[in-house]
Parts: structure tokens; sequence; C-alpha cells
């Protein structure tokens, strides 16, 4: 009976909180591999590099290159299923999804008709980064902002004001430029016509011009 009692006493409410919220990634391991690559991949903003896709599904190299080989031919029509509306393409030394270029009217239409007539002042500020510093990434347009810019970054390429130009050879990180859209909505011909900065900026704004400028 002693032993009994001793063997309950031992599961405490801490530590079955601790068991509540241990980290899951014995149970991830029982996910099927392909179903946790496309879970990352969903989500990224930018082209993740295989080493580092392996590293967040918690599974080898060779297992994860061969899932996203099957993903490919899968999304291409060359499975079990049809072709999809999207595709998994290896970009700067890393992967991504993109919708299929032939549905690119289709899409831009559509974001076009849901995008709100205004720019929030957030997205105001970032396209000015981008506009006077690029090419230019994400990280670089946060740390002029000091703040996050991936939603903003997101709104401006779905509203066609900004655009990928190239992915780092060695970052896989996207370049941002602003498009032609942009520059008919202010009326200019070339972004070399837009007014200084400097003039713009507020007394003790020092640091931000050298970090659009420089």
């Amino acid at each position: 009976m002693t032993d009994e009692t001793d063997a309950v006493a031992v599961a405490t409410p801490a530590d079955e909180q601790a068991s509540t919220h241990a980290p899951s990634v014995e149970a991830t391991a029982e996910t099927p591999i392909a179903e946790r690559v496309e879970a990352i991949l969903l989500i990224v903003d930018e082209p993740i590099a295989l080493v580092a896709l392996a590293a967040a599904v918690h599974a080898p190299v060779p297992a994860v290159r061969q899932v996203l080989e099957q993903l490919v031919d899968d999304y291409d029509g060359r499975g079990h299923g049809p072709r999809r509306g999207f595709e998994l393409r290896e970009v700067g030394g890393g992967w991504r999804l993109y919708v299929r270029e032939d549905h690119d009217d289709l899409v831009a239409d559509f974001v076009g008709g849901q995008a709100p007539a205004r720019l929030s002042q957030a997205a105001l500020e970032t396209l000015a980064v981008i506009a006077y510093k690029q090419p230019v990434t994400r990280g670089q347009v946060a740390s002029i902002r000091a703040v996050n810019v991936d939603s903003v970054v997101r709104t401006l390429l779905a509203r066609g004001l900004i655009t990928e130009l190239f992915a780092d050879s060695e970052t896989g990180a996207i370049n941002y430029g602003t498009t032609d859209q942009l520059l008919q909505h202010l009326g200019i011909n070339s972004i070399d016509e837009l007014p200084p900065i400097s003039p713009l900026l507020d007394d003790g704004a020092d640091g931000f011009e050298e970090g659009m400028i420089g």
C-alpha cells in the first residue's frame, strides 16, 4: 500500500503542467515530413534554405530534399493529383511557394479589389524607405524603421507599388524596389525625380537620413 501511495505522490500538479507545456519535438516527429515542410513553406516570406528548413521541421537534410522534389512533382501535376495553382520553386538558394505565372493577373485583380483606397502611415513610411534606398531587403528596411515590416511589405507587394527585384546569392534575402505603377501614382517618369529627402526630415533625424541614403 505504501508503494502505491508513493507512486501516486510522484505525479504532482507541477509535473502535469510541465508535461502539458513540454516541447512538442517528439510529437512533431510523428507527423509526416511533407506536412511539416508544407506548414513552414506556407508562412515564410522569403526563400528558406534547405538546411534551415530541415532544422525547422526536425528532419534530416536528405529526407527534406527528397520531400521537396516530391512536392514539386505533386504541385506540377506529375503525382496522383491535378496541377495546382501554385508552385514550389528554388530561388536564391532557398525554397518558397509562388502563385503560378498563369494566374498573376487573376490574383492581382483580386488583391487590388480587396485593398483599401489609402495606405496606412506605416505603409507610407516603409514605401518611402524602399523608394529612396532600393534595392533593399526587408531586414534593412526594418533596421531603418526600427519595427517589423513583414506585413507592410506584403501589403505594398499586393498593391503593386513594390516588387521583388532579386534574391541575394549568399543569404537568399529578397531585395525590393518600386514599380512603374508607383511612378504613375506619383506622376513622375523616374525614381530620380523624387524630391531630396533632407528637407523632409525633422531636426535631429540625421541618423535616419544616413540610413536612407547611405
